[in-house]
């Protein structure tokens, strides 16, 4: 059986269209915060979904790597390579990574394919992603302490055409959510 083949039984097993829905954005913009929430929501309504961010591949799957742009290319390799694992297994995959330039996210594009891709730019201006940063990020950023940072010492490249823009600057998180849920349900809904 090829992997169309098994992609298709396992769609139609689970009752969804597996697609990999990509949050890109500024550190701190919400896409974490986003894309748990529309994992919980899409749990809550029977889908099967995975959630993958930045912070938990670099403790696992690419903890060896850096901030170069080098290390950020083979990690958004990495990620684009198993979420493409996930899609022809069926699973519907939502990713939370800044993925900075058009080139990166060309990069996940071709891996994965442009049908099973859906790109989310999650949108804050710097100053809001700033205020929300409880880690403190953007100070050692300013201050030297962090080289490379995103939206303050490395570019952040707004998406030309991403599939679906969201403003998390002026709505609260739940009301993102479902927004956000709104748009994804058709395309993930599995239609016998």
């Amino acid at each position: 059986m090829g992997k169309t083949g098994y992609r298709q039984i396992m769609e139609k097993r689970l009752g969804q269209k597996a697609r990999v829905i990509w949050l890109t954005g500024l550190p701190c913009s919400g896409k974490t915060t986003l894309g748990s929430g529309l994992e919980k929501a899409l749990l809550d309504e029977g889908f099967h979904v995975k959630l993958l961010d930045g912070d938990v591949t670099r403790k696992g799957l690419c903890s060896d790597l850096g901030f170069s742009a080098r290390d950020r290319e083979e990690n958004i390799r990495r990620v684009a390579e198993i979420s493409k694992l996930f899609v022809d297994s069926g699973i519907i995959t939502i990713n939370a990574f800044i993925t900075p330039t058009e080139r990166l996210r060309e990069l996940a594009r071709e891996i994965i394919g442009s049908d099973n891709l859906v790109s989310i730019y999650v949108n804050a201006p710097v100053e809001v992603c700033e205020a929300r940063d409880v880690k403190g990020m953007y100070r050692k950023a300013r201050s030297g302490e962090i080289l490379d940072f995103t939206g303050v010492s490395a570019p952040f490249e707004i998406p030309l055409s991403p599939d679906y823009r969201i403003d998390t600057a002026s709505l609260a998180p739940e009301q993102n959510i479902a927004e956000l849920l709104e748009f994804i349900v058709p395309i993930i809904k599995f239609e016998a």
